[in-house]
């Protein structure tokens, strides 16, 4: 197949998750024979922080402005099996118009921030990247998050016809076991972008421990934290790692922390990318809770939960062999289920699905 992706970001992971997930989904479509082509604009806060610069056995295509690729677009999707815009790209309903108004790519619209769409469509806020006929035009709407209230939210609200969940992944080629490095040793350690409202879980999972215990080290690996956040002189940090570097982050930490976003955990089932790399390196996990984390992680066997900062603290106080037994088992769970090349196999299932549906609909259609 030709895939035609419409995307935010996958040029630049500077405080976006997209970016290491396309990056990890377009790798293993070109191994498995499809073809390619990324559209995203550039923009100056992530042409400044750019880490990827060609789609490897794909075409990238950066432009400035909608108007000055509207015509190569078109080209693109004229001969393009499937095209797919995704949450949070710039130009998503003007890419949406010219895709429905080409009909030729099967249309697909991929939301990998579920929890945050309807938490402002339920708050009748507008949502810059789904137009006023909602999702009814799209053959598949895949969501970032499962559970049992996405679909029917989507059904009721966006008038979305057929909804399937696409999880988060792992690049294994990346995010693999490697040697500590000093720079990054530490007791307990977490990688992630400010945000607000991840802070009173990072304030109680996080600062509150550190402050408890300050014989231990803690590392913050991360873009946009503001100057008033509550350091600690045992806390460090780290602006803006690079996926090269994700996994020498993970492998020198004893322990690694996940902190979910709210409308994330409110909604459950939505395992953030980051649980899935830093399993990957061979790290133990501590996250908080949400609905749905079991059926990506055993509670206690493959990943510790903590609820408050006695929990973090009693984690940090476990035998280094216990730690790396729950690592292990995390490690086995995540190559067996959770990798990009997985991940791209069940997205590349449903879009043959889709295409196939398509065609019959079409063949119906002109009998």
């Amino acid at each position: 197949m030709k895939i035609v992706i419409f995307g935010l970001a996958i040029s630049s992971s500077w405080g976006n998750g997209h970016a290491t997930l396309w990056r990890g989904l377009c790798k293993h479509l070109t191994r498995l024979g499809h073809t390619v082509v990324f559209y995203e604009r550039d923009v100056s806060y992530y042409a400044g922080a750019r880490d990827f610069n060609e789609l490897p056995g794909g075409q990238l295509r950066l432009f400035s402005n909608w108007e000055e690729t509207r015509s190569l677009a078109r080209n693109d999707i004229a001969d393009a099996d499937v095209a797919i815009v995704t949450s949070y790209c710039p130009d998503a309903i003007a890419a949406t118009d010219l895709i429905m108004s080409e009909g030729r790519a099967i249309p697909v619209f991929y939301d990998l921030d579920t929890p945050i769409t309807l938490a402002r469509l339920i708050a009748g806020e507008s949502v810059a990247y789904i137009g006023t006929r909602g999702l009814r035009d799209f053959a598949l709407v895949l969501s970032f998050t499962g559970g049992p209230r996405v679909v029917q939210e989507f059904r009721d609200r966006l008038a979305a016809r057929d909804i399937r969940p696409l999880y988060g992944h792992v690049d294994s080629d990346i995010h693999r076991p490697v040697p500590p490095e000093p720079r990054y040793c530490t007791d307990l350690s977490y990688l992630g972008t400010y945000s607000e409202d991840r802070q009173r879980g990072l304030q109680a999972l996080f600062v509150e421990p550190a402050r408890a215990r300050q014989d231990l080290r803690f590392l913050i690996g991360g873009a946009q934290y503001p100057d008033d956040f509550p350091w600690s002189p045992n806390i460090y940090f780290v602006r803006h790692l690079p996926p090269s570097e994700h996994a020498p982050f993970f492998a020198s930490s004893r322990l690694t922390l996940n902190v979910t976003r709210n409308a994330m955990a409110e909604m459950g089932w939505c395992p953030s990318g980051r649980l899935f790399e830093a399993a990957a390196c061979g790290v133990p996990l501590l996250s908080d809770d949400w609905p749905g984390i079991e059926e990506f992680f055993t509670p206690g066997s493959e990943i510790l939960i903590a609820h408050d900062a006695q929990d973090t603290l009693g984690a940090l106080a476990m035998s280094s062999s216990d730690l790396q037994c729950i690592a292990g088992r995390a490690y086995e769970r995540t190559m067996e289920q959770h990798t990009s090349d997985k991940r791209a196999r069940e997205l590349v299932a449903l879009l043959e699905q889709a295409v196939s549906s398509g065609a019959c609909r079409q063949q119906s259609e002109e009998a």
